[in-house]
Formats: structure tokens, C-alpha cells, sequence
């Protein structure tokens, strides 16, 4: 499940807020598709700001692609803030559940001490599996499933990621202005 990086490129997070109005997600998604970008992971959930909608895309590219990516997602219309996180400056974070074979004691007992060593917790049991949860970054996660795979993966339901930049800052600074985010909206 390791991912190949290209040398050039690198994992960057693009937070994008957004109009909560009806078909927003897809718009910015078929954006990313008509560039022939490929989404490594897209979360969209709600903000402090009732009608806004935060959408986090983590998306593998270099420099000049991510720049290119967020000036054309400013111009869409029911889009109000971009800012691109890269892994140097952002904390990010996934969830994940992991549904895991435990046929007898012993192996569930030896589950339940490693999900404890990586501080997820045990959700659910049955005679013969556990489901698990665990929230962390994705290296984590991922340590977590490879552990796991020896006892039988039954099946795993991830999150994608969400980030946020380190610090005070926010996606509310507004690097650029405001003006590039509302020009040509009011023509139509």
C-alpha cells in the first residue's frame, strides 16, 4: 500500500474553502480531473462559518502543478479561500477502521496489547474478529495495518486526510486579494 514517489514531486494538501451550495465537490474534483491531476485523498466537512465548506485534497505534483491547481481553483465561483499546506508546515491526520481475523483468545488478547501500544482502541468484538479504530497520520496507520496483517485483515475503511497549517496561522489569512477571489464572479 506504500505509495511511489517521483522525485520531482512531492505530497502537498490543497485546503480549499468553499459556498455550501449543492454540487460544489464535484465541481472542484472535475477540475482536478479535466488538469489530469490525480487526487491522492479529498475530505470536505464543515467549518466554523455556517454556509462554508472546507475541502482538503492531498494530491501528489511538483511546485509548478500545485501553484497551477490552486489559481484555477480560486476562479471557480463558489470559491471563497485556497492555500496549499505542504508536510513541512501542516499537521495531517486520517482515520482508519480495521476489521482483524481473532479466532481465539490468544491472538485477540495479542490484538488488543498492540492496538494498544499504537493507542487505537478495539470498537467492536465478536467470537471472531475485532474492529479497531485508529486515528493518526497515515505513516502511523499504515504500522498499525502492517502489524495487523499477520493475524487477517478481514477489511479496512479509511478516511482520507484532513490538515492544518502549524501555528497561528490560518486559512482565513488571505495571502492573496481578495479581489482575485471575487473577480469576474460579479459579472455573471
Amino acid at each position: 500500500m506504500k505509495r511511489e514517489f517521483d522525485s520531482t514531486r512531492k505530497l502537498y494538501t490543497l485546503c480549499i474553502l468553499v459556498e455550501d451550495v449543492p454540487g460544489v465537490l464535484s465541481q472542484v474534483a472535475r477540475l482536478f480531473s479535466r488538469k489530469g491531476y490525480n487526487i491522492e485523498s479529498i475530505v470536505s466537512g464543515a467549518t466554523d462559518r455556517p454556509g462554508i465548506t472546507r475541502i482538503s485534497i492531498e494530491i501528489l505534483a511538483d511546485e509548478l502543478m500545485i501553484e497551477q491547481i490552486a489559481a484555477q481553483c480560486r476562479k471557480l465561483l463558489p470559491v471563497k479561500a485556497v492555500k496549499i499546506l505542504d508536510e513541512d508546515t501542516c499537521i495531517r491526520r486520517e482515520i482508519a477502521l480495521i476489521k482483524v481475523s481473532a479466532a481465539d483468545h490468544s491472538s485477540r488478547d495479542e490484538i488488543i496489547q498492540l492496538v494498544s501500544i499504537f493507542r487505537a482502541k478495539v470498537i467492536d468484538v465478536s467470537r471472531e474478529a475485532l474492529t479497531i479504530w485508529v486515528f493518526g497520520s497515515a505513516s502511523k496507520n499504515e504500522a498499525l495495518i502492517n502489524m495487523l496483517e499477520d493475524f487477517g485483515i478481514l477489511e479496512i475503511a479509511k478516511t482520507g486526510t484532513i490538515a492544518i497549517e502549524r501555528g497561528r496561522s490560518t486559512i482565513y489569512d488571505n495571502s492573496k486579494l481578495r479581489e482575485e477571489y471575487d473577480y469576474g464572479k460579479n459579472v455573471l
